[in-house]
């Protein structure tokens, strides 16, 4: 039996950005139905930022526990128990999961709607045995992991992120595929855990950095506590037995080692390949994303919306909160498209120490009057005292305005100055405004300071500074 649904906004998926975008059109005032055809439970709280947290938690307290002795602290040698480690994780995960599905369920039973959705037109869904024609249509279908061909096979071997946090019990070895933000942050935590880690990459990248300084900066700071090779040559992963077998070079060395499991943090694909969107007519990227407008979430002039980590932009969550919200609005007020407010971009790593990237980064800046200040960690006070001091923080301006433009960092309390410099970066402000702002004493953000006085005395030279090729 076939069912018909007249609505004004359909939402196709119930992940952060699809829940912004349902609340914000029926605050709107339209009829909206949010359509799921997995498990209620957003990607942040199932399999990415809370339980990722809660495992860098763990790793953070065994570290503690080590670091203690540079201080004359000697408390004997931490016991790490991987059940009750994993057993944690899982406990507090399964809590914010259970905050979301509370949510969910509170949601109206007549505007949820499950299963699977296709495309018949650009006003038409078909989900399951019901037909949805609405006024407007969110796409909000989220991503999966990418899984590279070279680790065919590998069966039981192969985990992703989402598997991590199913563990029972912590592995004796991991090799983790991939140095971006997944495999840094749960790397370093596996390792700090007492697991054996290898993180290889490819083409040198490290996290979002794009500063050649900074990246030079976190490898050092980084491969003090495992083994990191962002340009890592792999040449064969095979399952040998229970375990797997990889041969790669590292510095020129062939290396062949087996590990106990495989992590693919390889980045992940736009669940939009199976939405029918090759018969809409609409102009696709090379990944087959719907091309729009980041500053209304519109898809060319159609009454179609995308938001999340669909849309292929920056997947983390308080983008997709803002994405989902500005395409619940404009759907529901089609064909009245407007801009909606997009704030700094700002990228935090949680790494120790911790990766921060705000303005989109060196390699996005191309200001003829680009200079740049930096301040490195090493001998900055409090970091020093607090035995933190590792990294390099590099600022941006324009010598033609004096406007602040953006900032890499890696280093101590890197999350809070990453927000100063976003607030910063989003005001508006000059460097000479920046620099007149209070800094107390003694403090991680006097090493701010320091790189802001380096850059207003660049800022006065009349030559511009040789540019660095970006990576």
């Amino acid at each position: 039996m076939h069912t018909n649904l007249n609505v004004d906004v359909a939402v196709i998926g119930a992940g952060t950005a699809g829940l912004a975008a349902y609340r914000a059109a029926r605050a709107a005032g339209a009829r909206a139905v949010l359509i799921e055809g997995g498990t209620y439970g957003t990607t942040c709280a199932r399999v990415g930022c809370m339980p990722s947290k809660l495992l860098i938690a763990a790793a953070e307290a065994a570290h503690a526990v080590h670091r203690a002795v540079g201080f004359g602290v000697h408390a004997g040698p931490a016991r790490i128990d991987g059940r009750e480690v994993m057993a944690r994780v899982k406990r507090e995960r399964d809590r914010f999961v259970g905050f979301v599905l509370d949510g969910v369920e509170a949601l109206p039973a007549s505007d949820k709607l499950r299963g699977n959705a296709w495309f018949v037109d650009r006003n038409t869904l078909q989900v399951g045995n019901a037909r949805v024609h609405a006024k407007a249509i969110v796409i909000a279908t989220g991503s999966r992991p990418a899984i590279p061909p070279i680790v065919e096979g590998l069966g039981d071997r192969l985990v992703v992120n989402d598997d991590v946090f199913d563990w029972d019990d912590l592995p004796r070895s991991v090799a983790v595929l991939g140095p971006g933000v997944i495999g840094l942050e749960l790397g370093q935590a596996l390792a700090r855990l007492g697991v054996r880690v290898v993180v290889l990459g490819r083409g040198g990248r490290v996290g979002p950095i794009t500063d050649p300084d900074v990246r030079r900066a976190a490898i050092d700071a980084l491969g003090a506590e495992m083994v990191l090779d962002p340009d890592a040559h792999v040449t064969r992963v095979e399952r040998v037995g229970d375990e797997v077998e990889i041969d790669y070079a590292m510095a020129g060395v062939h290396r062949t080692e087996r590990f106990e499991y495989v992590l693919v943090a390889t980045g992940r694909v736009p669940n939009v390949d199976r939405l029918g969107l090759d018969a809409l007519g609409l102009e696709l990227d090379a990944r087959g994303v719907p091309v729009s407008d980041r500053r209304t979430a519109q898809v060319g002039s159609t009454s179609i919306f995308i938001a999340g980590d669909a849309s292929n932009f920056l997947p983390l969550l308080h983008e997709a909160a803002d994405e989902g919200r500005i395409a619940g609005e404009n759907a529901a007020r089609f064909p009245n498209v407007q801009p909606g407010l997009r704030r700094a971009p700002l990228g935090i790593v949680f790494t120790d120490p911790q990766i921060a990237i705000v303005g989109g980064g060196y390699a996005s800046l191309h200001a003829h009057a680009l200079r740049a200040g930096e301040v490195s960690f090493e001998d900055q006070g409090r970091s020093r005292v607090m035995l933190r001091n590792k990294g390099l923080l590099r600022v941006y301006g324009d010598a033609a305005t004096g406007r602040f433009l953006g900032a890499e960092m890696v280093g101590p309390d890197a999350e809070h100055v990453g927000h100063l410099l976003a607030w910063a970066l989003q005001a508006g402000m000059t460097v000479t405004q920046m620099l007149e702002m209070p800094f107390y004493h003694p403090v991680i953000e006097e090493g701010v300071r320091t790189a802001l006085r380096d850059l207003a005395a660049r800022l006065k030279e009349p030559q511009m500074e040789p540019q660095k090729a970006a990576a």
